[in-house]
């Protein structure tokens, strides 16, 4: 039974996909600096559809590949970007979805890898930190995880409630709960 229990905790294909994403160089987008072309309809909702032009994009390919140009500007705003043009893209909460997590070790060795709804695999440590931000209105938290630049997930509630089980106490305040992961410690508060 523990084996089938830690065998449902793998990211599926999980060897597979850090494998093509090591072959496949990300494009350079924060290196790029096109003119500006406007908007175009392209959103993205909370729950982590693409749209265009209010329809959503059906294709998982050409999400990826929308996913894969994207950038947030220090302005806090949404780009497709190419070498030679910048697209609007209108992002409702995070641009993408922390949908699955593997745990691997505990305690302070514990490392949390996550992947998200276009199949970019983070392991949450200094370069990939998770936080919390208090949801207006239920005054619950909401865990974001950085993905790439400055691209955060949100992280899915399946996935929050498992983060949820691995919280430890605090040894200083046994009502502050935290987890580790890459060697850094993250405390389940709003910033």
């Amino acid at each position: 039974m523990e084996g089938r229990a830690a065998d449902s905790n793998r990211i599926q294909g999980l060897s597979e996909l850090i494998s093509a994403q090591s072959e496949g160089r990300r494009p350079p987008v924060e290196q790029w600096n096109p003119p500006y072309c406007g908007n175009i309809g392209l959103a993205i909702r909370g729950d982590g559809t693409w749209h265009h032009q209010h329809s959503p994009i059906q294709r998982a390919a050409l999400v990826k590949l929308f996913a894969s140009v994207l950038r947030r500007d220090p302005d806090g705003r949404h780009y497709l970007v190419t070498p030679v043009e910048m697209f609007d893209v209108a992002v409702e909460d995070a641009p993408f979805l922390a949908v699955e997590m593997q745990v691997d070790g505990t305690g302070r060795e514990q490392k949390l890898t996550f992947r998200t709804n276009v199949d970019d695999i983070i392991c949450c440590g200094p370069d990939h930190p998770i936080w919390f931000v208090e949801e207006p209105g239920s005054g619950g938290l909401k865990p974001y995880i950085r993905v790439r630049g400055r691209l955060d997930a949100l992280v899915s509630r399946a996935v929050y409630y498992d983060l949820v089980e691995l919280a430890q106490p605090s040894e200083s305040d046994p009502e502050l709960l935290h987890l580790w992961s890459g060697g850094e410690r993250y405390s389940l508060v709003s910033e």
